[in-house]
């Protein structure tokens, strides 16, 4: 399967009278946006903002984190099963505005939610402060049970960035990347020489808001399986979960899941990089040891020599990942593993709760329970006072004077933007 992107390059955003792209600039027809978001009649309000890197702004709490795309050529349409027909998706072309984002944000849907700060040391910590990101702030109706408060702002998102990307539809971009995964025995055959790699993706999908949606269904109602990469970057999975915000996968991670663009550059040179496997986390020892099994079946029938694993979460989720890397050891296939540490703020304490000896390859995106203080910015969009509730704040984060003491895992995406360039630790 062969995909092109198309990046088309986003210096700014502003307010106009027509949504649409000039010039690099991302203009965006606010009450036509408005009008759209409010045909849910669980949202009784929205207020759009922009937040360009350098300014001093702070956004709490977020929700997602989605990239504007818009499929121009090729079967499907972005979002399959949510938005689009489902039909597979992965091939053709599809047009991203690159360095643009929607960071959705309202009251709060569950303590798992994170911080964007524009400048200052925080912006170190997230990918999303170097991006022009349209804000959507969404207000819903009283007395809204938190699952449907998550699929109101759910949908909200994944509709800003379908409407924002179909600006892009008929500009020529200034970068055109293509992507190709051959059927397995044509790449076999066409790389015989190179160690057969494939990647196993861990699903957050533990329920009561731990959850992400392939082609629209609840992985966690699925079983392992395989998947084009290229699949993904059209929209196949996306985030529906309220994790600590540090290692939660937006719905732009996996539109940019870095690992896969990581592997791809190896591909034909280092590697041959032969697809996907995608596999669930599960809060019951069966189904953790269904798909553990599963997964790593699947690593052995397609005759690969090492895998790379990434998790997403924490705690519980560490044994999905640990029977993932041992199962698939077991198969006598190297594992590489990508995971974040919980290690106390004095770093001192056991980093995953579960280990074994043949997990000797890791990559980590560090300690989430670091902590840091982020100085006061001139400008709140959101809601501030959640600051001390959510995961990594605690009473009295929040200042007078604005600043927060949290720990990283507040900041969203602060331990899962890894350079994760490697994976030669397997020599790959």
């Amino acid at each position: 399967m062969r995909l092109e992107l198309g990046n088309i390059h986003i210096k700014d955003v502003q307010f106009g009278e027509e949504t649409k792209v000039e010039s690099g600039v991302l203009y965006v027809n606010e009450s036509e946006f408005k009008n759209l978001l409010l045909e849910d009649e669980n949202i009784i309000d929205i207020s759009i903002e922009m937040a360009r890197p350098g300014e001093s702004i702070r956004i709490t709490p977020v929700k997602d984190v989605i990239e504007p795309r818009v499929k121009v050529e090729g079967s499907g349409g972005i979002y399959p099963g949510v938005l689009s027909k489902v039909d597979t998706v992965g091939s053709g072309r599809t047009h991203v505005l690159k360095g643009a984002a929607v960071v959705t944000t309202g009251k709060i849907v569950a303590f798992q939610e994170g911080i964007i700060d524009m400048k200052g040391p925080g912006s170190d910590y997230t990918p999303f402060s170097k991006l022009n990101n349209v804000v959507v702030s969404i207000e819903v109706k009283e007395g809204l049970k938190q699952h449907e408060h998550e699929k109101a702002l759910r949908m909200a998102g994944l509709k800003s960035s379908k409407y924002l990307g179909e600006a892009g539809k008929d500009i020529e971009p200034d970068q055109v990347i293509e992507y190709e995964t051959l059927p397995l025995l044509k790449s076999v055959e066409k790389y015989p020489d190179l160690p057969k790699v494939a990647y196993v993706q861990m699903l957050q999908s533990q329920g009561l808001m731990h959850d992400t949606y392939v082609y629209g269904v609840d992985a966690k109602k699925t079983l392992p399986t395989m998947i084009y990469p290229t699949e993904i970057m059209d929209g196949a999975i996306i985030s529906g979960n309220c994790v600590s915000a540090c290692d939660k996968n937006t719905t732009y991670h996996h539109l940019n899941n870095p690992v896969i663009h990581d592997l791809y550059e190896k591909h034909g040179k280092e590697i041959n990089f032969v697809g996907m496997i995608i596999t669930n986390e599960n809060v019951y020892l069966a189904d953790k040891e269904r798909s553990s099994d599963w997964a790593a079946k699947l690593a052995e029938y397609i005759g690969v020599d090492g895998v790379v694993i990434s998790q997403e979460g924490f705690g519980n989720p560490d044994t999905d990942l640990i029977m993932n890397c041992t199962k698939i050891e077991d198969k006598d296939i190297d594992t590489v593993i990508i995971t974040d540490e919980y290690a106390g703020r004095d770093g001192a304490s056991q980093s995953l709760a579960d280990a074994d000896p043949k997990a000797d390859a890791v990559v980590t995106g560090g300690n989430a329970n670091e902590t840091i203080k982020l100085p006061p910015m001139d400008k709140i969009i959101g809601h501030i006072e959640v600051v001390d509730n959510i995961a990594g704040g605690f009473d009295g984060s929040l200042s007078e004077d604005g600043s927060i003491f949290v720990e990283i895992q507040a900041i969203t995406g602060a331990t899962n933007e890894l350079g994760f360039n490697k994976l030669t630790s397997k020599g790959y």
